[in-house]
């Protein structure tokens, strides 16, 4: 079986060896034993039940929480070869017909479903009738009531064991504490279940916390630092979700919206944008969640502070779902915290008041607490970090000092001890900092000796100040006002010291975190940039011809490896990591003989030892294409023309053009394109927004418009 189940792994899905954890699984449900696993995002969940339904007989029904998702699960599968369908309610009739009669022929591997579908006892008497080899529970943390994201219809899934007695159930979640997995296992009525509960780490994360002063300015400032780099921002309202997106757009960056205030509509439209790669950065509420499967997601920016450390692992888990470099910033600030209360306070059950509130005063901690974020992270799932530093954060990096902060705690709680425990916290600052305020003269708190001690700093200072001294327990709060505590009155009265992590100012310090902020241990392996993007321009064309998302033909780590090796045969590409046989046969070619060309082009990127498989003559035909394309559009042949004048594909073709027609104003959008249509394509833009995707355009022409045309347009008005 192992070997079987190596070459499997190689031949369909590309890889040279399992990712921890994946054999054993695979290997269990095989042997008809159930399982329960945790792993992380990222960590090839999907893999563990595709490749077992790939090699046993019959159909893995896989139960997925929404239509969105199953439909990039399904494309994703199907581009590896795998017969796979999903059933929802957005498929009319004659579709559902057809996927059941292939199901009932068992010509499916896999069979994707909504845990509502499992409520209907038409479907439930249907999968009597055919072989089920496997049944998959994909979010099974949505299954409890202890989870973070509790979805009822999954209590549905209670009834699997009770009427397909002998096929195996396998459960995932990336986010389970124990409690929770006990609950989803009762629940499943799964027995005696092969458990695994894999490393919460993500290596190639690298995690920061930024004070949060003048955030929209912020975000934007860090987005530039990854030009072109796909990214999420995370806010906390559907106010601060559109106004941050409209911020963004008015200063250059391609960016949308997603919340639930939007129509069903407009969010699909929005998210396929951005899984098309079309815009770059997509901002959003929670309700952007498990509906997205976009494996190169280089950045994940919190806003504000998430509400519990459940929500912000998964949040941060869907940047570098291919294993490569990504950075996940939080931006905290200290009025986050009432914010999230004044929810939390409103629930009316006083055990799930607690749970809430203590779940936020935890992702508080993790935020304010200069201790390895990765180590709090990991420790919040019962999971001790080995080591001492995790060389992928910014406490790590050294990016902070230990500073006796002793005079300014006594500064602060002096004023405390001085207005009597009596003000609340903006009170107090006032008058460290000297500002005198109606309230401050009324109480003549501006006489006392305290006045103005503390004009030194900025207030957000002291705020910082006073919430690490709320944390450590020297101040309280009782009914909104400041208290001393036992342990304050030590460090006020000289008895003990106040120690404080601070941003380091020292250069060593800071020049441990590197420009766009990624440590140097999640560096991304060297390779051939130039190439990296021809070949994903090639991706995308690709993409669009086959109606998928980029990254399912080829993800960024395999265009990153393809950049490296440079392969020019097909026995050289089932070398690239994610390239198997199925792929091969569909894409690989096409991106050898880009390969081929650029080497050509480019003799001094060829690696030492390796030979150019393309003949000069070649080049010298691949160069002379591109010299007659723009000849013949500066000659006023339509785009069409230029593809029948040269028997050229039109991927081909655009790819020149759309570089030219920024840059040679020789060149006439009108004479490429029937200037009908291009104003047809422009005004859409214009009504729809910029970002409208390009199928969308097309589907409006009822395929007389080409993808590549309406990319042309798009070129030529800076939109593309």
């Amino acid at each position: 079986m192992r070997d079987m189940l190596d070459i499997q792994l190689k031949r369909v899905f590309g890889y040279s060896e399992f990712r921890p954890d994946q054999r054993e699984i695979v290997e269990n449900i095989l042997h008809k034993k159930d399982v329960f696993a945790v792993m992380p995002t990222g960590g090839g969940k999907s893999l563990c039940y595709q490749l077992p339904a790939i090699v046993s007989e019959g159909t893995g029904i896989v139960v997925s929480p929404l239509i969105s998702l199953m439909k990039d699960q399904v494309d994703g599968a199907r581009v590896l070869g795998i017969r796979a369908e999903y059933l929802n309610s957005n498929l009319s009739p004659a579709e559902m017909s057809d996927i059941y009669r292939l199901r009932e022929n068992n010509e499916l591997d896999l069979l994707y479903v909504s845990p509502e579908r499992f409520a209907m006892e038409s479907f439930l008497q249907s999968l009597e009738r055919i072989n089920i080899c496997l049944f998959a529970v994909d979010e099974a943390h949505c299954m409890s009531e202890w989870g973070h994201d509790f979805r009822p219809d999954y209590l549905n899934l209670k009834i699997i064991k009770e009427r397909y007695r002998g096929i195996p159930i396998a459960a995932f979640t990336a986010t389970a504490t124990e409690k929770v997995q006990t609950d989803i296992t009762g629940r499943l009525n799964l027995n005696d279940p092969f458990t695994v509960r894999a490393s919460f780490n993500r290596p190639n994360l690298y995690y920061r916390v930024e004070p949060k002063d003048d955030v929209e300015y912020q975000i934007l400032e860090l987005i530039k630092s990854h030009p072109g780099e796909p990214g999420i921002v995370y806010r906390t309202s559907r106010k601060s979700v559109e106004g941050t997106a409209d911020f963004l757009k008015q200063n250059g960056v391609k960016a949308l919206s997603y919340h639930a205030g939007l129509d069903k509509h407009q969010r699909e439209n929005n998210q396929n944008a951005f899984n098309r790669d079309e815009i770059q950065v997509i901002v959003a509420t929670i309700a952007f969640g498990m509906g997205i499967d976009k494996s190169n997601v280089r950045f994940v920016i919190n806003a504000d502070l998430p509400k519990n450390i459940e929500g912000y692992y998964q949040e941060t888990g869907r940047a570098g779902r291919d294993g490569d470099p990504s950075l996940c910033v939080l931006f905290f600030g200290r009025g986050d915290i009432p914010r999230l209360r004044y929810f939390i306070d409103k629930i009316e059950d006083d055990q799930e008041r607690r749970i809430a509130t203590d779940k936020l005063y935890r992702m508080a901690d993790l935020a304010s607490v200069e201790i390895c974020r990765r180590r709090q992270l990991l420790g919040y799932f019962g999971e001790k970090y080995p080591d001492n530093n995790c060389g992928g954060c910014d406490v790590c990096l050294q990016a902070f000092e230990r500073v006796d902060e002793s005079v300014a705690a006594q500064k602060i709680m002096s004023a405390i001890a001085r207005t009597r425990e009596a003000f609340e916290r903006d009170h107090v600052i006032d008058i460290i900092t000297g500002n005198k305020t109606e309230t401050v003269c009324a109480h003549e708190h501006d006489k006392l000796p305290t006045f103005g001690v503390g004009q030194d700093k900025e207030k957000l200072w002291w705020h910082e100040l006073l919430d690490e001294l709320t944390r450590r327990k020297c101040v309280g709060v009782a009914e909104n006002t400041l208290k001393l505590t036992t342990k304050g009155k030590d460090v006020l009265f000289g008895r003990d010291k106040f120690m404080m992590m601070r941003k380091s100012t020292k250069t060593e310090h800071r020049s441990a975190i590197v420009k766009g902020g990624r440590a140097p241990a999640l560096q991304t392996e060297a390779y051939d940039q130039e190439l990296f993007e021809q070949l994903r321009k090639l991706r995308r064309d690709v993409a669009d011809r086959k109606n998928v998302p980029p990254y399912v033909v080829f993800t960024d780590k395999t265009l990153h490896d393809m950049a490296r090796l440079y392969p020019q045969r097909r026995n050289e590409m089932l070398q690239v990591h994610g390239v198997g046989t199925a792929k091969m046969s569909q894409y690989g070619q096409e991106f050898i003989e880009e390969v081929k060309m650029y080497l050509e082009k480019h003799p001094d990127r060829v690696p030492k030892g390796k030979k150019v498989v393309m003949s000069t003559d070649a080049l010298k035909k691949a160069i002379d294409f591109d010299n007659k394309i723009l000849e013949l559009a500066e000659a006023d042949y339509g785009f069409p023309d230029i593809c029948r004048e040269l028997n050229l594909a039109p991927s081909k073709v655009s790819r020149v053009l759309e570089v030219d027609l920024k840059n040679n104003d020789k060149l006439n959008i009108d004479t490429l394109i029937d200037p009908y249509i291009r104003i047809e394509i422009e005004r859409q833009l214009e009504t729809r927004g910029r970002s409208l995707s390009n199928t969308a355009i097309a589907k409006m022409f009822h395929g007389a418009v080409s993808l590549e045309e309406i990319r042309l347009v798009k070129a030529s008005t800076g939109s593309e």
